[in-house]
């Protein structure tokens, strides 16, 4: 019996000993195989850091560097090819060019009207204040700043003028507005190209007041120039009616001392009647009575008689 098992341990010392080989194979083809994965992993590594260690900034735009290990840098940096460090640092890109907003409020003047107003604005973020806008506002900073300042100004600014006054002093309000927006704003860190009231409505209810008081101001207008016409008509009667009294006085007295301007006259309208005659199409044929020209008649020259 013992020799029998002698005879299995050995049997099965063979099998062993074939995989042992097959272990030796396999980091002998590990180690042909070695060098070429190495390269590899240095070719890989390489283009990674290639891809990854550089970043461009277009134009009109700015950036910031974030590293796992201290934040937010303080540095800004300018459009252009830039280099970091992969995974240690990612950047964050700062459209700084001045874009516009449109924001309307509603809101009430001093004499208590509704007053629906609309500003346009062109912001744009500080340069200098690029870090601590992203820390405490983040990349959408003006979505988050702009319509609050903007009701806040508008209303206190509204408040002080009457409905009236927005109109007639429109220029006046959309200063004042401007130079307020600019210091909220610097608060936050931006900068407000330009400001200005794009459109200002007011209730119906109001409109329609001003409408019918303007309405009133033309009939009022036109009444006083009706009067006015009257009187210049009355004085134009007035002065009509002396200029025929003096003409009758003067003809009257022209008669008296000289009889023959009746005659004078009678020939003058008789030539006026002949050449209205005479333009005619209808012919006609008048005698000197027709043509007041029956200057002997009433006129007769009494001679003495001889004794």
């Amino acid at each position: 019996k013992g020799c029998g098992f002698v005879q299995r341990r050995t049997r099965s010392h063979p099998g062993t000993m074939s995989g042992m080989e097959r272990l030796q194979k396999l980091l002998q083809r590990a180690a042909a195989t070695g060098p070429a994965l190495v390269g590899a992993a240095g070719l890989a590594g390489a283009g990674y850091l290639a891809t990854n260690a550089m970043y461009t900034v277009d134009a009109g735009h700015m950036s910031l560097k974030y590293s796992r290990l201290s934040g937010v840098g303080n540095g800004t940096y300018r459009e252009g090819v830039h280099f970091l460090i992969p995974w240690f640092e990612r950047p964050i890109i700062f459209d700084v060019r001045a874009r516009p907003h449109t924001m309307t409020s509603l809101t009430g003047s001093r004499d208590l009207q509704m007053v629906n107003i609309s500003l346009r604005a062109l912001c744009k973020p500080d340069a200098s204040k690029l870090p601590e806008i992203y820390r405490t506002l983040g990349l959408d900073f003006d979505e988050k700043v702009l319509p609050s300042i903007i009701n806040e100004v508008l209303k206190s600014v509204v408040a002080q003028y009457n409905a009236s006054q927005l109109i007639t002093q429109r220029e006046l309000v959309s200063r004042m507005i401007r130079q307020r927006l600019i210091q909220r704003a610097a608060e936050f860190g931006m900068l407000l190209d330009d400001v200005a009231i794009t459109h200002l409505n007011f209730s119906p209810e109001y409109e329609k007041a001003v409408e019918q008081k303007q309405v009133a101001q033309q009939q009022a207008e036109r009444a006083r120039y009706l009067v006015l016409k009257a009187q210049e008509e009355k004085k134009r009667t007035i002065i009509y009616a002396e200029g025929e009294k003096e003409s009758a006085r003067m003809i009257g007295d022209a008669i008296k001392a000289n009889p023959g301007f009746v005659e004078l006259r009678k020939i003058a309208v008789a030539k006026d009647i002949s050449s209205l005659l005479a333009k005619s199409a209808n012919r006609m044929v008048l005698n000197t009575e027709g043509l007041l020209m029956d200057l002997g008649v009433g006129n007769e020259v009494t001679t003495p008689k001889k004794k």
